[in-house]
């Protein structure tokens, strides 16, 4: 049996692959749980410095597989996990772990959306950083058609992208919104023909930067962007601070005057 979710890293460069193509890649007990390791591994590998989020097959994820749950409540399916109970340390709960762990993860992540992003599968492309979509990608809030609202960090991730009332009205109706409009409420970054190949031409320019800076950009853009004026500014220093002077940032510049590729060092 082939494993449900992949990670292939070269160049610096994680690729992390939804591999349940024959369900839209619908998330299983066992998808929460591969999804939260593989967040965890590339977290763990100081070797990657970016990470591209897709799905095999026709979509990118049709969010809850239902029939998979239902099993697990007549007592056919495996319970081995408590989705309301946090793990120790974690701000999240085991299912809101399958997106919010990519806000976590301290380099960018870039979600490459194709087909269906539905219900728990939006929620875990709105935790990327970047989303980039294709023509075809549709999307829903669509946990409403089931008597359910987002408990996977939707709200978490949701209010930075789009105005209140247009959250509101997605997840009152669960209407499917289409690419274009997608783009224009502030869903996805931007759309390609090939999201995956935009993801993966984007993942090797960010890769090609100074580890410490984007890894210290990420961490500042996610904890100033909504905290006060004034911890954002320390915030900003101190991370400044460390990153000055130290051998990255004197590769960076070096190459630049010297008109070279740099070679950074991982992150640490």
């Amino acid at each position: 049996m082939s494993e449900i979710v992949t990670i292939e890293i070269n160049n610096h460069i994680a690729h992390v692959k939804l591999n349940r193509p024959e369900k839209y890649n619908a998330l299983s007990a066992e998808m929460f749980t591969a999804i939260v390791d593989a967040g965890k591994k590339v977290t763990a590998d100081t070797s990657v410095r970016v990470v591209v989020l897709s799905g095999e097959g026709r979509g990118f994820c049709a969010g809850l597989d239902f029939g998979s749950f239902m099993a697990m409540g007549d007592g056919s399916g495996k319970k081995d996990l408590v989705f309301f109970d946090k793990p120790d340390g974690s701000p999240a709960n085991y299912a809101q772990l399958v997106g919010y762990i990519w806000k976590q993860v301290p380099v960018p992540v870039i979600a490459a959306v194709h087909g269906v992003a539905y219900g728990g599968g939006l929620q875990l492309a709105l935790a990327a950083d970047i989303r980039l979509a294709g023509r075809d990608a549709k999307f829903s809030v669509m946990e409403i058609k089931w008597g359910l609202v987002p408990d996977m960090s939707g709200t978490q991730t949701l209010r930075d992208l789009v105005r209140l009332d247009a959250a509101k009205e997605m997840t009152y109706t669960g209407r499917i919104v289409e690419a274009e409009e997608a783009a224009d409420l502030g869903l996805v970054t931007r759309l390609c023909d090939d999201p995956v190949a935009a993801a993966l031409e984007m993942a090797a320019e960010i890769a090609g930067k100074s580890p410490d800076a984007i890894t210290a950009g990420k961490k500042l853009l996610e904890n100033a962007w909504h905290g006060s004026s004034e911890d954002g500014l320390d915030l900003e220093a101190s991370l400044q601070k460390k990153i000055i002077g130290q051998e990255n940032q004197v590769e960076a510049v070096m190459a630049n005057f010297e008109n070279r590729p740099p070679k950074f060092k991982d992150r640490k």
